[in-house]
């Protein structure tokens, strides 16, 4: 069985349906609402176990209620928590999701300043018992230490490169495997060209990177030549967590094995199937189903 950590964030996200997003100041009325966990790495972690992954996430909650429901959630989705770290009379991180009818949504992140950023902790944890090693931008210093241990240890690395206020090309130079959101990208290199940008990107790492479009599908660099997967068209209900599911989808293709070219064109299709369905997770598919829907566009 395939082994794998997520390192990163977990935090609840409450969701508001809504006809339209918002473009002014004013009241608005939501159709549905709904609580569920995420977070990239946490939800990155749900996307590996569902798929028959081995799965071990690794963060930070508070001991607050939200933490418990988190961390219980997690443990229910097939995910071990037994690396968490819960400080005591701290709040967890929670984010506000606004959905529209086309499945579009904002996002409100609210990172608790409660949770420390120290990761010194994850020197007693042995990282040679996974895998792969994923790790999410939003603790960038649990992300640079689980990687400096996985790469000590012999271990694949894979790194959401997604949106942070933060400097991330230190991560990206210590990750086999760097797969960025169009934004997230560009925010790193200044580049708003994503194709431009992910060359750039290139040169900070010996490791594949890679850029996630949505609906436009994702690029790559193999070989020094830019690749291409198209994007799988989908009845779209909510693309919450589309990017998370890709990680973790991408994450277990590579760990057993396939190549940059099939873990692309896997993990694209698990992240389609995440969209059919509201939230962020309960549309996630496991590997019989990808494969069933990959089959029909042979």
């Amino acid at each position: 069985m395939i082994r794998i950590a997520c390192v990163g964030i977990a935090v609840m996200d409450r969701i508001y349906y809504v006809e339209g997003l918002p473009t002014e100041g004013g009241k608005y009325v939501a159709k549905r609402y709904t609580e569920v966990g995420g977070g990239p790495a946490a939800t990155a972690a749900v996307a590996a176990a569902k798929l028959g992954a081995q799965v071990d996430f690794i963060g930070r909650v508070g001991d607050d209620d939200t933490g418990n429901s988190l961390l219980a959630e997690l443990e229910s989705l097939g995910v071990n928590t037994r690396y968490t770290r819960r400080y005591v009379g701290a709040q967890s991180s929670q984010s506000a999701i606004l959905v529209d009818a086309q499945g579009e949504r904002i996002i409100v992140n609210y990172p608790s300043p409660d949770l420390l950023h120290d990761a010194d902790w994850l020197n007693e944890i042995d990282f040679s018992q996974w895998d792969v090693v994923l790790a999410d931008v939003r603790w960038h210093e649990g992300t640079k230490q689980a990687f400096t241990l996985a790469r000590r240890a012999g271990v694949m690395t894979v790194l959401d490169g997604d949106v942070t206020p933060q400097d991330i090309r230190e991560l990206v130079t210590l990750s086999d495997h760097a797969a960025f959101s169009e934004p997230g990208l560009a925010r790193m290199t200044g580049i708003n060209d994503p194709l431009v940008g992910l060359k750039k990107a290139k040169t900070l790492t010996n490791g594949h990177v890679y850029v996630t479009r949505g609906s436009d599908g994702c690029d790559w660099i193999e070989n020094n030549t830019l690749q291409h997967q198209s994007g799988f068209t989908v009845d779209v209900v909510d693309t919450t967590g589309a990017g998370d599911v890709f990680h973790g989808a991408i994450a277990f293709s590579l760990a057993n094995g396939n190549t940059p070219e099939d873990a692309v064109r896997f993990a694209s299709g698990v992240a389609a199937l995440k969209c059919t369905r509201p939230g962020g997770r309960a549309g996630i598919p496991d590997c019989d189903q990808t494969r069933s829907f990959l089959s029909l566009f042979v």
